[in-house]
């Protein structure tokens, strides 16, 4: 598989509960913890990992809703969606990675205000 570029043209991604003193914390937590992930989403990409592939995308379709930021948990769904079909279509698969990492990368940290 194709590496993924690291540049990101989708606009900033704010979660619904960067306003709320007592989740703020964790959602700033979360936010940074989003390189590693895209760093591991990478390698098991360019490793064709789907093991790895498959749980990062189930635990980020968890996680996400959970810290506001709906559009990463539904495409990490899609990732995971695609990776359950016995023949995996490996376009559509680069597809789905591209858009989560896009995605990901466009997650912000609530701002120290």
């Amino acid at each position: 598989m194709e590496e993924i570029p690291r540049t990101n043209g989708s606009p900033p991604l704010h979660s619904i509960y960067e306003n709320d003193p007592d989740l703020r914390d964790l959602v700033m937590q979360f936010v940074d913890e989003l390189d590693g992930h895209v760093d591991l989403i990478r390698s098991a990409c360019l490793a064709e990992d789907f093991s790895t592939l498959r749980r990062i995308s189930h635990n980020l379709k968890g996680a996400a809703g959970g810290y506001g930021f709906d559009p990463i948990g539904d495409c990490a769904a899609r990732l995971e969606y695609e990776m359950l079909e016995d023949e995996m279509d490996l376009s559509a698969l680069s597809e789905r990675i591209e858009d989560l990492v896009s995605t990901c990368r466009a997650a912000v940290r609530p701002s120290d205000s």
